[in-house]
């Protein structure tokens, strides 16, 4: 009976053993579809609008971590939004072409990013496509709209000496076969053959629809370089899909993914998603929005998808998150041209997945894995085939308790070796040299915005050498660019965009915001040059700006019309239509609610100031004190009023929206002082602040 029993343990633990030990055999290096890179979006908003101010050396140092090879993320490829002046998530860019005929291929920060990351590594693959566009293109699908696009395409080359590796159609929007046969005719003949045409960049369930019609129509199919939507991790291919699609001859891309996590669960998610989109949907090249966050904690996802948080150039700090790391696994491992190997991709027994990439310009070759949805550590048996180098191996390693440690290397027996694997872990392995994982240890700490805070433009004498851009002001929707002053006098900034855009989010007043969430008594004031029957405004206390898909804001403004008529408004987000229909007794009752938040912008105050016309500066202040809103014209107090509905917040610039059209008013000297409760704090320091292009 003993014997029995022992005889029955050693089998159970033999069967154990071998349960918790696969054999993963390669036997044919040539199945298997070129890598096209993982990358991340600069874009879908003005994701990195404070980047752009950060001193030296830390504007630099974060550039670095993302995009230069073997240091930290070291990414394949980059997307970038090709500005259209309207919302795209977190904000807005400015166009190229705010009408027609204009083309100033200077405006905005885009263009420095993709140079600066290209300068890091010359093999980076540069992709752009558009969220908005503005209001003369008419029809996004239009041939005014490919006009656009290669318009920029040359901007690109011939000021800033970049070639674009491919071009989506749009962002989210549909599909247009006549279209993509328009633009990529007009690439052909205007020199730009060699960029790849992707489209349509979808996402939902209908994403791939386009695809039977490209089975049918054949100068639609070949229009298109590469097939893209979004998201393949939520919604992958199905098998009849990625059979179709490889069928045409097109590589699959996911031009955007989204991985909105914190900490180390971001990393290992980011890993997951990228062998699961090869796995699963054959996707060669996969996107994740987006890369370094320069822009305040109160814009919507301001943090979690990102791999870096840049949102203090006033001190310099910056803070690497975990994600970042998720992209070095990949990208320190492998390169835009290598080969997958097919029989070395697929998912885990027991929970997790590998890929197996190649050099095909030697036998160099890299796996990683991953095993998120493991419950117990596994043992890995890996036999490769002639052909593969038999160098040992580098092991990194990220878990929960430390990222991107090098481990101890595995030495190779006959093409053969083990890995042991913890569960909820990533592993990279790989015969190439020179990973590492890079940082600095000059990172200023962290400090609040400084008050009092003033600036008069005049310091930018070239503004294109900025981008148009002033500091620290992030514009939400709208362009609020370096101009001279209309008297000459000087430099200011005005709202630029006049007309409805063809914007990706749903459109409010244009406005720029700037300084802290957490202030609460302060004075913000501007001076306001009027344009015949336009408005302006100063905005305080903004709390919050939207979700992304529209940006309302919540705060207070004060704004002032040409004709001298003075309002103070409290807005409370995004308009609620059953809300808003009502008296003014029904709306009181309407703010006094407590138990809910209701959109809606509601007058507080309104007041006739007399000596106001257009074609004058005039300057406007609003006062926070409490629960005490005072509202000047002039340096006289025009208006005030008792409103405890929000305690604190940003500032901001505005450029009401009005029936027909949009405000494009000028702001200068503007002027942020605390009060009581918000004490000075220290000036903003001399640091090495550069513009982003040379001007000879």
């Amino acid at each position: 009976m003993k014997h029995y029993t022992l005889t029955t343990m050693f089998l159970a633990l033999a069967m154990t053993a071998a349960a918790a030990t696969q054999t993963i055999r390669i036997t044919d290096l040539q199945r298997g579809k070129t890598f096209d890179g993982i990358g991340a979006v600069n874009g879908g908003g003005a994701t990195s609008v404070l980047l752009k101010d950060y001193p030296e050396p830390q504007r630099s140092q974060i550039m670095d971590m993302v995009y230069k090879p073997m240091f930290g993320a070291s990414v394949s490829a980059i997307l970038v939004e090709v500005p259209g002046d309207g919302n795209s998530t977190q904000g807005s860019m400015p166009s190229h072409s705010h009408y027609r005929g204009d083309n100033n291929f200077m405006r905005g920060y885009i263009w420095w990013v993709m140079r600066e990351a290209q300068q890091r590594n010359p093999q980076l693959a540069l992709d752009a496509t558009a969220w908005s566009a503005p209001a003369w293109v008419g029809d996004f699908w239009s041939d005014d709209m490919v006009d656009y696009y290669i318009a920029w395409l040359k901007g690109l080359r011939q000021v800033h000496g970049l070639e674009l590796d491919a071009l989506g159609c749009h962002n989210e929007k549909g599909w247009n076969g006549d279209f993509a046969k328009h633009l990529q005719r007009a690439m052909n003949e205007n020199g730009f053959r060699d960029v790849k045409l992707h489209g349509f960049g979808n996402w939902g369930e209908s994403k791939m629809d386009f695809v039977k019609y490209m089975q049918q129509d054949k100068e639609l199919a070949d229009a298109l370089d590469a097939v893209c939507a979004h998201t393949y991790s939520e919604i992958p291919l199905s098998k009849e899909q990625r059979a179709a699609i490889e069928a045409l001859g097109k590589p699959i891309w996911n031009s955007e993914d989204h991985v909105y996590i914190k900490g180390f669960d971001c990393l290992i998610s980011i890993v997951k998603c990228f062998n699961e989109n090869y796995i699963v949907s054959g996707a060669t090249r996969v996107i994740n929005w987006y890369d370094i966050a320069g822009v305040y904690p109160l814009e919507p996802y301001s943090c979690d998808t990102a791999m870096l948080l840049a949102r203090e150039p006033w001190s310099g700090n910056y803070e690497v998150r975990e994600a970042l790391w998720g992209y070095a696994h990949y990208g320190q491992f492998s390169a835009v041209g290598w080969q997958y190997v097919d029989e070395g991709c697929q998912t885990l027994v027991g929970g997790g997945s590998m890929v197996t990439m190649r050099n095909p310009a030697s036998d160099d070759f890299s796996i990683i894995f991953e095993t998120k949805d493991a419950k117990e550590t596994k043992t890995v048996d890996v036999r490769l085939p002639k052909g593969l180098s038999r160098k040992p191996l580098c092991v990194w390693r990220s878990n929960a308790k430390e990222q991107f440690v090098r481990q101890q290397d595995i030495k190779q027996k006959g093409g053969r070796f083990t890995i042991t694997l913890e569960p909820n872990t990533v592993y990279s392995l790989s015969t190439t040299s020179g990973q590492q994982k890079g940082s600095f240890a000059d990172v200023p700490a962290s400090a609040p915005f400084p008050l009092p805070y003033s600036d008069d433009f005049d310091q930018y004498t070239q503004p294109a050498s900025w981008g148009y851009l002033p500091r620290y002001l992030a514009d939400l929707i709208g362009a609020f660019e370096l101009t001279p002053r209309p008297d000459g006098k000087g430099q200011c900034i005005r709202q630029t965009v006049g007309e409805h855009t063809l914007s990706w989010a749903p459109e409010w007043h244009h406005y720029t915001i700037v300084g802290d969430s957490a202030w609460r008594d302060y004075e913000v004031s501007a001076d306001v040059y009027l344009n015949p029957g336009e408005e302006a405004g100063v905005m305080g206390r903004l709390c919050d700006v939207g979700s992304g898909y529209g940006i309302w804001a919540k705060g207070y403004y004060l704004k002032l019309d040409d004709q001298g008529r003075c309002t103070l408004v409290l807005s409370r987000g995004k308009p609620d239509p059953k809300e808003l229909i009502g008296d003014a007794e029904q709306q009181a009752l309407i703010l006094a609610r407590k138990d809910v938040e209701i959109g809606g912008e509601y007058t507080l105050g309104t007041v006739q100031v007399e000596g106001v016309s257009a074609l004058q500066w005039h300057n406007l202040k609003l006062r926070f004190q409490g629960d005490k809103i005072t509202g000047s014209v002039d340096g006289k107090e025009v208006l005030s009023v008792n409103s405890g509905h929000y305690k604190k917040g940003m500032a901001g610039l505005l450029a009401p929206l009005q029936k027909k059209r949009v405000c494009t008013p000028y702001f200068d000297n503007l002027s942020i002082k605390p009060l009581g409760r918000n004490a000075a704090t220290s000036p903003l320091a001399a640091k090495d602040r550069r513009p982003m292009y040379p001007i000879h």
